[in-house]
């Protein structure tokens, strides 16, 4: 959602449809933010909040850069699922898997990336059990 690094950092949960940038907080941390921001953010980027994406959101990633694009075997834009690596503390876990298994950390994105909330996940189904599979639990349980 958002790693440790962002958490004395103004936040919110991220809205479908919204365009996000990657920007740096403090003096490391790479985190997401809103695209438009209103005035009091501008003026004062201390109040610029981190939104935080849960993971199984579809995200929409663009101006990858080319040493990525290479190194990723991804183009310049790819649509990408957030994912969080690791549940361990104090360690950056949250990043991106791409449609071709290839992850990587939101720290590895560069400042000024855009991304569009493509989907939160909420809204997905679970999957549903086969035909066959409902049958064979007809068949044995009754």
């Amino acid at each position: 959602m958002c790693d440790y690094s962002l958490a004395h950092f103004p936040n919110r949960l991220a809205v479908e449809g919204e365009e996000l940038v990657v920007h740096r907080f403090g003096a490391r941390t790479l985190g997401l933010t809103p695209a438009k921001c209103g005035l009091k953010e501008f003026l004062l980027p201390t109040h610029l909040p981190a939104v935080c994406v849960p993971p199984g959101a579809r995200l929409r990633l663009y101006d990858i850069p080319e040493d990525l694009q290479r190194r990723l075997g991804v183009g310049a834009v790819e649509e990408v699922t957030f994912i969080e690596q690791s549940l361990q503390a104090f360690t950056y876990r949250d990043g991106v898997r791409f449609a071709n298994g290839r992850e990587i950390l939101l720290q590895q994105l560069t400042c000024g990336q855009r991304a569009e909330v493509m989907s939160l996940g909420a809204g997905e189904e679970e999957p549903q059990p086969s035909r066959l599979m409902q049958t064979i639990h007809h068949v044995f349980v009754g």
